[in-house]
């Protein structure tokens, strides 16, 4: 299928959460890990080397993937929607060939508008989950009597509405939604940008170092721009914690956004493959 009068092919709105839910299986022990060091759950543990072992010596093995189905449920939810409404948005926006320019290309400024709004939305849709994923993810950290035990990220739902009300889904979803628009407009945004960078200006060829190198710098970006609001997000303290977890952060979101944005492309390719396009 292709956009009308585009010829740019419309993928399944599904693609992205696809990529993501698989690439959280990979790197959620990383994001555990970051979490407890921005919350201050770390036992005495203040880096990242020191986390791992101290985690698996007082929870186990499987104590490094507490929260997955929490946030299997977070990108299924936030990133279907970022993924799926910022790509139908790039062809919506996408300027029309000429005589004159034949491949025009959409502005940056719109990529980043574009992006960062569908993160926002993507934001407030995984909202619950994101709760879920925090509160999974740190409460093998906590004493016995102030842990929630959530079985998973359903019964956590559950739970959470029965106990604390519908209302309780929705908390913290203004800076929630605010995290996402910067996420998605650091991350999404500046890929295309970057990938179009690389391959006009530098003339580099089209192939996996040149998505590797567009990769890796949108997660500088978003590392940069998203470590200070999750510390917030996650604890309320002053300045100098600011951007703590950073390269933790950044250890997360490199694989992360290489294996989303590498899968997303594999979803594209075979889709591709299958429709003879």
């Amino acid at each position: 299928m292709t956009a009308s009068g585009t010829g740019h092919i419309v993928y399944p709105f599904w693609f992205g959460g696809s990529s993501a839910t698989m690439a959280a299986c990979f790197t959620h022990p990383l994001d555990l890990v970051k979490v407890r060091l921005q919350t201050g759950k770390h036992g005495g543990s203040t880096s990242m080397i020191r986390m791992f072992p101290h985690i698996i010596s007082v929870e186990g093995v499987r104590g490094v993937y507490s929260g997955l189905s929490a946030a299997l449920m977070r990108q299924m939810t936030y990133s279907t929607v970022r993924f799926g409404t910022y790509e139908y948005l790039k062809l919506r926006y996408q300027p029309h060939s000429t005589r004159s320019n034949p491949n025009p290309e959409i502005s940056s400024m719109t990529l980043i508008v574009i992006s960062g709004l569908c993160g926002f939305t993507g934001g407030v849709v995984g909202n619950p989950a994101d709760i879920l994923n925090v509160r999974m993810q740190s409460d093998g950290a906590k004493p016995l009597e102030s842990r929630k035990n959530y079985k998973n990220g359903l019964d956590g739902l559950v739970r959470m509405i029965r106990e604390e009300g519908l209302r309780s889904t929705m908390s913290g979803v203004g800076p929630n939604g605010f995290r996402a628009f910067l996420m998605n407009a650091s991350q999404l945004a500046s890929y295309d940008i970057f990938k179009s960078l690389y391959l006009t200006k530098f003339g580099i060829t089209d192939n996996l170092v040149t998505y590797l190198a567009a990769l890796l710098s949108a997660a500088l970006v978003a590392t940069t721009v998203c470590s200070p609001i999750d510390v917030i997000k996650t604890r309320a303290t002053g300045f100098w914690w600011i951007f703590r977890g950073w390269v933790p952060s950044f250890i997360r979101l490199g694989p992360q956004t290489a294996c989303t944005l590498v899968l997303f492309e594999r979803h594209k390719r075979l889709y591709r493959y299958l429709t003879n396009h």
